[in-house]
């Protein structure tokens, strides 16, 4: 943090021009900083007829009962920013964090942002698909909320892309990550149909959308190229970098000299990203480190 900034300051400049990991960290705090001044707000006042709190889960959570979710479609959005508990957040944001800046490192902001959203989205449909066709989950009306759906798919993406790469379990356990994203699923798997309170479904929605995400990656049918093609014509203004162009001898960049830039870059990413694998992520040297924290910047 540099020294002209305070917090707040600082706290704008990370949401303008910081990665989209950070921004998605400062959208979900931010939600969850309104929640909670909303439930303050109704004790102070010892407002107890639940008009207040039942607007505010209405516009928070997903609702998997079919008519509920025809009345308040936009939780399929709202709910993958929202969380009512200090501890659900903590622990996903501090999952977003790891994965989210290992994902930019390999991939770029834009497809972070998507994975996340609609990998999120993917996964609410599956939970309400669910709840329509199995009659263990139609006796109790369900609710979904939290972030656990859309970091799902960023990190089986991660895990489906890079199977091999290293990473440490606790902090503490050098465990391959595809070892990681399958206890994930199985814990998943083995949870559906407990009264547990979690949506397992919506998790592994996330996951398949995660899966589909990085297949044919290239590709003009990729999932989320598909949905960059579809939205694209929107001005996401947070999904631009935003930075001056550099001086280049010869003027601008022709479109060949820019695929050959791209393909360059793209070839020393996969080429570090064996390494990872191979080595873990201490094998790096503080070039390759640099190199890899500079394209988690670009879109």
């Amino acid at each position: 943090m540099q020294a002209n900034r305070n917090l707040f300051d600082e706290i704008g400049y990370q949401f303008k021009q910081g990665t989209m990991t950070t921004r998605l960290i400062i959208a979900n705090f931010s939600v969850f900083l309104v929640i909670q001044l909303i439930y303050t707000f109704l004790r102070l006042m010892q407002v107890n007829d639940g008009f207040w709190s039942r607007l505010t889960e209405n516009l928070f959570t997903l609702d998997t009962h079919i008519l509920g979710f025809i009345l308040k479609p936009w939780g399929l959005f709202t709910s993958i920013f929202a969380h009512f508990s200090v501890l659900h957040i903590l622990m996903n944001m501090l999952f977003l964090y790891f994965s989210g800046q290992f994902f930019e490192s390999i991939f770029d902001r834009k497809r972070l942002w998507y994975t996340y959203v609609f990998g999120g989205i993917f996964g609410g449909l599956l939970e309400i698909l669910a709840h329509l066709t199995f009659p263990a989950l139609q006796s109790t009306p369900t609710v979904v909320v939290g972030a656990s759906g859309s970091i799902m798919a960023i990190f089986t993406a991660l895990a489906f892309y890079s199977p091999n790469t290293t990473v440490q379990l606790f902090g503490v356990f050098p465990v391959k990550i595809y070892i990681v994203a399958l206890l994930f699923l199985v814990n998943d798997i083995i949870g559906l149909g407990s009264n547990d309170s979690t949506a397992h479904f919506a998790h592994l929605g996330g996951a398949l959308f995660g899966v589909l995400s990085i297949q044919n990656l290239y590709s003009s049918n990729n999932v989320v190229n598909v949905l960059y093609n579809v939205f694209g014509k929107f001005n996401f203004s947070f999904l631009k970098r935003k930075e001056k162009l550099k001086p280049m001898r010869g003027g601008k960049k022709t479109d060949e000299a820019y695929n050959m830039d791209k393909k360059e870059r793209q070839q020393r990413i996969d080429a570090i990203l064996d390494k990872i694998s191979k080595s873990g992520y201490e094998a790096l040297t503080k070039e390759e480190k640099a190199f890899l924290f500079d394209q988690s910047k670009r879109s």
